[in-house]
């Protein structure tokens, strides 16, 4: 509690990093082309995401309630003209009394400075709130840039796996024109061929998908750019930390659970009686003469002394310490399901790239040279050919998978992306097996 409370502290010391962004910069908004990487992608959404816009005009509407919070009361003008338009003598203005008064209230129990305090955490909770979605949109861009990469390796994927079916579809011409095989085998594997065809059309059409998703994080509904840039095949050795001290979340519940506080602090003020002092001049226009008036205004709570008001904010402060309890084990219990995901993510990576892609790869080139010299059936071949490129695509998506849950852990322990997540910024991709 006291490292959260610390942290919280810290945290309110500076200022929220919300862009404020003029209608001059709208018209000018950036527009992502040629070939992208992840550290020019985040300024830009930072900027032009439009649910980040809408959570800072609310974090500038939390400021306008603490300014209106912490403005004095205005005074009143009190204008009376009495026995006037009566009978008799009062049937003119020569007999009348003419008031002119001014009241002020004046707020005791310190309520002004307890409703801007009050006023003030609000604000900050609206600042805690962009935060939040900050790094909630930054994740989201980590992970549609990891899934633009995986979609970029899986295209090229098919590509090289149609080469390898003409390829084969060649020799297994050549076979059937030396009347070695059966011409069922050319027929075959012009099918093996088509399908692989296919399967390239249908990972384009996933690449430009992935595209839009991630275009679309920075307001563009058609993605402008030609290709993203990264290294989708580097992992960390270590996992990254489990720390949950700089969580986001925590410190937002603390500062609503301050928030609730402040308020039962308001309506206790509530309870002491305010006084309105006033005071003016009077005319007297039977006897020409001018007198001064003054007053002192003091409810009585007899009555009504708050006890509702006091009652709702007392429950509202005990169902915000339960709230915090209840956010704190759902965080640690997704930060928990997000390590877990990192470390089988990761063994599942070094497993394929050590064992299981090198074994598929000499099976499937054993097979295939094999084959040119009868020792093989077409169904061998074919059969090699599919395990192989399934391992090669199945590596991809366990890449996909550890990068998104490191993207995970680092949101839930509020590790921010724009300026810690450099993991797919190390180079192009060269280092694919």
């Amino acid at each position: 509690m006291k490292r959260v409370l610390k942290t919280l502290g810290v945290c309110l010391a500076l200022s929220f990093s919300i862009p404020v962004i003029s209608w001059a910069e709208e018209q000018q908004q950036k527009t992502l082309t040629g070939t992208i990487t992840l550290t020019q992608v985040l300024p830009v959404v930072l900027l032009q995401n439009p649910d980040l816009k809408a959570f800072s005009y609310e974090v500038r509407a939390r400021e306008a309630e603490t300014l209106q919070a912490g403005l004095v009361s205005n005074p009143q003008l009190h204008v009376q003209v009495e026995n006037v338009a009566g009978s008799g003598n009062f049937n003119g203005f020569d007999q009348s009394e003419t008031t002119v008064q001014l009241s002020q209230r004046l707020e005791l129990g310190s309520k002004r400075d307890l409703r801007r305090s009050s006023a003030n955490l609000s604000k900050q909770i609206a600042g805690w709130d962009y935060e939040v979605q900050r790094l909630e949109v930054l994740a989201r861009v980590s992970k549609a840039f990891t899934h633009v990469l995986k979609a970029q390796q899986k295209v090229s994927l098919t590509a090289e796996g149609v080469q390898l079916a003409r390829k084969f579809l060649n020799a297994v011409s050549e076979r059937v024109t030396a009347g070695k095989v059966a011409a069922i085998e050319k027929i075959k594997a012009q099918v093996a061929l088509a399908n692989m065809r296919m399967g390239k059309e249908r990972a384009q059409q996933k690449l430009e998908n992935a595209r839009r998703k991630l275009s679309v994080l920075w307001g563009n509904a058609e993605p402008r750019f030609d290709s993203a840039q990264g290294d989708f095949f580097a992992i960390s050795d270590k996992p990254p930390a489990t720390e949950l001290s700089a969580n986001l979340r925590l410190s937002r519940s603390a500062t609503a659970l301050a928030h609730r506080q402040a308020e039962l602090d308001v309506e206790n003020s509530k309870a002491i009686p305010d006084l309105t002092l006033s005071g003016g001049y009077r005319r007297l226009e039977q006897t020409d003469d001018n007198a001064l008036v003054f007053g002192v205004t003091v409810p009585l709570n007899w009555f009504n002394r708050n006890q509702g008001g006091i009652a709702k904010a007392r429950h509202r402060l005990s169902k915000a310490q339960e709230e915090k309890k209840a956010e704190a084990l759902r965080i640690q219990e997704a930060l928990l399901k997000a390590h877990s995901e990192v470390s089988f993510s990761h063994a599942k990576v070094i497993s394929i790239k050590a064992e299981v892609l090198p074994g598929a790869k000499k099976a499937f080139d054993a097979i295939s040279e094999g084959y040119r010299f009868g020792k093989f059936g077409l169904l061998d071949v074919l059969d090699s050919q599919k395990t192989f490129f399934q391992v090669q695509s199945q590596y991809l998506d366990a890449l996909a998978e550890y990068h998104n849950a490191v993207v995970d852990v680092k949101r839930l322990t509020g590790v921010d992306p724009f300026t810690q997540n450099k993991t797919l910024e190390n180079g192009k991709g060269e280092n694919q097996p």
